[in-house]
């Protein structure tokens, strides 16, 4: 089952599209990677699926069930859907002249929680905020206002957690603690998590799905392990009838091999081929082979490519619905 899915999902500002008619499948138990350039459309993908923005057009379904902004009743809508759903997205909506610890009690108690400082204390353990005291949120630095955001939208020991940019001004070493704890929540509780980041090698290390997005499309959706094949070593061939070489060595049918014409006229072949087997079948099918090369594919260069080649994408309207719950 599909925890979050849209459907022809789109978002209007001014008549112009900052999310345009988007499908996105996040399975359930999955940890999925959204991925895309600043003001590509991730921030307001995320609000719609929380309920915080209201989609121009299409749907958003949570748990299997339309969520309708705004509906009642169990099953349907925002009221329906909180206690099973945790946000962090932009920035968390901290008391800035209370402590972390009175900023959680105060949402616990705003959600019924029978045991609000209990609850409040373990979660600052989790986050690694134990030892900040009656310090005011104001004197945050912006990674203990990340790591108190996220405490806020773990209150509710949610089902899913959608977090946008979380590891959002973190030093190596918080980072790798907030990502650990992600990873355990995942493995432990069966938490499905949808996380925004610009940092890829640390979606790298916990992503089981990701997203890609530009100009508020989905440009692509595949698994951990499609990436990491596709992000492999792969062979460049260039020989004297580039067409006639591709259509050869498709007809070879060799299991788990992708090939792909390249703009240069060379062929680019991914997956469980060797450089010595693709040179022999060349050879033995009477092609002359003037460039053989293996090659290694970075994510990151991988990610951009699938984003497009624009340095810049426009940005979209600042809306006042941030925060975190």
């Amino acid at each position: 089952m599909n925890v979050l899915e849209t459907r022809a999902l789109g978002k209007r500002y001014a008549g112009k599209y900052a999310v345009d008619h988007l499908d996105m499948h996040v399975p359930q138990g999955a940890i999925y990677g959204f991925v895309g350039r600043n003001g590509a459309g991730k921030s307001t993908v995320m609000k719609m699926a929380a309920g915080l923005v209201a989609p121009s057009e299409g749907e958003v379904r949570l748990f299997g069930e339309p969520f309708v902004l705004g509906g009642h009743g169990s099953g349907h809508g925002a009221a329906g859907h909180a206690r099973r759903l945790g946000v962090l997205i932009e920035n968390p909506g901290i008391l800035p002249t209370m402590s972390a610890m009175d900023n959680l009690v105060a949402l616990c108690l705003a959600v019924g929680d029978p045991s609000p400082r209990k609850t409040a204390a373990d979660l600052l353990d989790v986050v690694g905020l134990a030892h900040t005291g009656r310090k005011a949120a104001k004197g945050f630095s912006l990674g203990m206002k990340q790591r108190l955001g996220l405490a806020m939208a773990l209150v509710n020991s949610p089902d899913l957690l959608l977090l946008d940019e979380p590891l959002n001004g973190l030093d190596p070493e918080g980072a790798r603690a907030i990502r650990t704890m992600l990873v355990k929540l995942n493995e432990t509780r069966g938490v499905t998590i949808v996380i925004s980041s610009h940092v890829l090698d640390q979606l790298e290390r916990m992503c089981t799905h990701y997203g890609v997005i530009a100009s508020g499309r989905m440009v692509r959706e595949m698994t951990a392990r499609e990436v990491a094949e596709e992000c492999g070593n792969s062979i460049r061939v260039r020989t004297a009838d580039t067409s006639v070489a591709l259509v050869l060595l498709q007809d070879r049918n060799l299991p788990g091999v992708r090939y792909a014409a390249e703009s240069d006229g060379s062929i680019i072949i991914s997956g469980d081929a060797k450089p010595e087997a693709i040179a022999r079948m060349l050879h033995d099918d009477g092609q002359t082979v003037l460039e053989l090369a293996v090659q290694s594919n970075d994510m990151e260069d991988y990610f951009v490519h699938l984003m497009g080649s624009d340095e810049t994408q426009p940005e979209q309207p600042a809306q006042p619905h941030g925060g975190a719950r």
